[in-house]
């Protein structure tokens, strides 16, 4: 008796490894570029930080700690030269925490 044996990839299975490839090609960019990258993310988060300081979130303790954890954490990181995934998350997560308390400082 012989059997045919299709050998299917899931299409998850597919677009999984894409993503993963994506992910480690921009992560490997971020090693190549490393000062160009450090340069950047010191200059949009420092800068966004200081925007959001002054706009009012020095006012209240709770958006105090919000905007600063996220950004010391990343200064701390790019002037350790971490890893690049640690720097891309930090960085991430400070823009956002910053962009969140600046809307919430205007309504």
């Amino acid at each position: 008796m012989n059997t045919v044996t299709q050998h299917t990839t899931r299409q998850h299975a597919v677009t999984q490894q894409a993503e993963n490839a994506a992910l480690k090609r921009f992560i490997a960019y971020g090693e190549e570029n490393r000062f160009g990258v450090i340069c950047f993310a010191l200059l949009v988060v420092g800068c966004l930080g200081g925007i959001t300081m002054m706009y009012g979130a020095a006012h209240s303790t709770t958006m105090l700690i919000a905007v600063l954890i996220p950004t010391m954490t990343t200064l701390s990181l790019l002037l350790s030269v971490g890893p690049m995934r640690l720097i891309y998350m930090a960085f991430g997560l400070a823009i956002i925490t910053d962009l969140i308390v600046l809307l919430a400082l205007n309504l």
